[in-house]
């Protein structure tokens, strides 16, 4: 099977019209695009508190709440739907699992939930959660995860989460959904290689990505996985150079190995949807092949 083609939701830039997120959707399913991948954020800091804010986004940075947001693109597309990511431990396990399963259902299982460790602890914060222990957390969440969407009574005592027989109803059309994982650091290549379905590496084609994989592999054969069967997403962002260089760097990104990769237009000076929409479709005529063949 060809390398899938999707689109990055442009959380920060599509605003808050429905009318204009539906004229996205659509024509990012009409252009032939598979999937449609979205960014979330809960809350934003303030950088007029957090005096030398380095963080990529604040209060001041829009995010459309990526569950409720896939509940909408469900009836308007049959594009699947992808996290990319969801900062699966500032959250509640179950809660997740529960609106994870109703997406799945709602698509018809065109869902893929993309998790991460996230970086912001002004959001963990403010969610309750413990920044410090993020990474233990998600392991555990991981496999709790795929219990309730496998099982119809789940009992779990960990050391993060307890369930006392009981379980999801109803239960997602994948058991269970497939679980891939953001990884832009050794200790996260490790855990996409021992956990995940699928990743998503933080780089572009190049050295550190032959070597990122690299680790997945290891992981993934230690664990006594087969790395072949592990997805990787890369991420195209479209710049001034235009859809040659996308289409350009889509097929580098085949060459490494990756089964699916997303364009990202946000960042590229693109005032409205329309021009969102334009140059997405521009990549598609630079090369009818490389989203037709996507499907």
């Amino acid at each position: 099977m060809r390398m899938r083609v999707g689109a990055v939701f442009p959380q920060t830039e599509i605003g808050a019209d429905p009318a204009a997120i539906r004229k996205y959707a659509t024509a990012v399913q009409d252009l032939g695009y598979d999937h449609l991948l979205t960014y979330e954020h809960v809350i934003g800091a303030d950088p007029g508190y957090y005096h030398g804010w380095t963080g990529p986004y604040t209060m001041y940075s829009q995010f459309h709440e990526p569950m409720v947001l896939f509940g909408y693109l469900a009836a308007i597309t049959s594009l699947e739907l992808v996290n990319g990511i969801l900062v699966l431990p500032q959250r509640q396990t179950v809660l997740v699992a529960k609106q994870g399963a109703e997406v799945d259902i709602l698509t018809g299982g065109r869902y893929r939930m993309g998790v991460g460790v996230g970086w912001n602890p002004v959001e963990y914060e403010a969610l309750d959660q413990d920044f410090g222990l993020r990474g233990k957390r998600i392991e555990e969440q991981i496999e709790l995860l795929r219990e309730l969407w496998t099982k119809p009574s789940v009992t779990h005592v960990g050391d993060f989460e307890k369930i006392t027989a009981a379980g999801l109803n109803p239960l997602p059309v994948q058991r269970p959904i497939p679980i891939w994982m953001g990884a832009d650091y050794p200790p996260g290549f490790r855990r996409a290689g021992r956990m995940a379905d699928g990743w998503f590496p933080q780089m572009r084609p190049g050295p550190d990505l032959v070597a990122a994989k690299r680790i997945v592999d290891e992981a993934a054969r230690e664990a006594g996985r087969d790395p072949d069967k592990i997805g990787m997403e890369g991420r195209i962002q479209y710049g001034p150079h235009g859809s040659d260089a996308v289409v350009d760097e889509a097929y580098e990104w085949e060459r490494l190995g990756a089964t699916h990769v997303c364009v990202n237009t946000m960042g590229a000076n693109l005032p409205n949807v329309d021009e969102h929409i334009a140059a997405l479709s521009a990549v598609v005529r630079t090369d009818r092949r490389l989203v037709a063949a996507s499907g």
